[in-house]
């Protein structure tokens, strides 16, 4: 069974980086992630790794096969949802939509977004897709 630290010690190999690079980024002292071959690990250290290395805590616990942390994958979301309802033909009167009255509809968009996000997630797995 891959460990907390294998996943860590995986992570850091594709970025061309030891556990010591790591430590010493992360202002742990020496040995100190090693420590988690056998141990679990602190919460809070977990953490800050889960964020250098950009993934989930469910990801360095084996939880989550996937890297993405639940925030990166709602930004993809909402990058998806934006593209969908607002790049592709959202026109008024003469067909223009001025840069100022773009930047308040994606104000909107996002709002509402993140009002229904669940529901817009539930609708993206059922569908594949995000529809209103």
């Amino acid at each position: 069974m891959e460990t907390v630290f294998d996943r860590i010690k995986n992570l850091a190999d594709s970025r061309g980086k030891s556990i010591v690079d790591v430590e010493a980024d992360l202002g742990l002292s020496k040995n100190y992630l090693y420590k988690w071959k056998k141990s679990a690990p602190n919460s809070t250290k977990l953490i800050e790794v889960a964020d250098y290395f950009n993934v989930s805590t469910d990801y360095l616990l084996g939880r989550k096969k996937t890297k993405d942390s639940s925030e990166e994958q709602e930004t993809k979301d909402l990058k998806k949802f934006l593209e969908d309802n607002l790049d592709n033909g959202m026109t008024f009167g003469d067909g223009k939509v001025t840069q100022e009255d773009r930047e308040k509809l994606e104000i909107a968009l996002t709002q509402i977004f993140y009002r229904y996000h669940d529901e817009f997630k539930k609708r993206k797995n059922e569908k594949g897709e995000f529809k209103f």
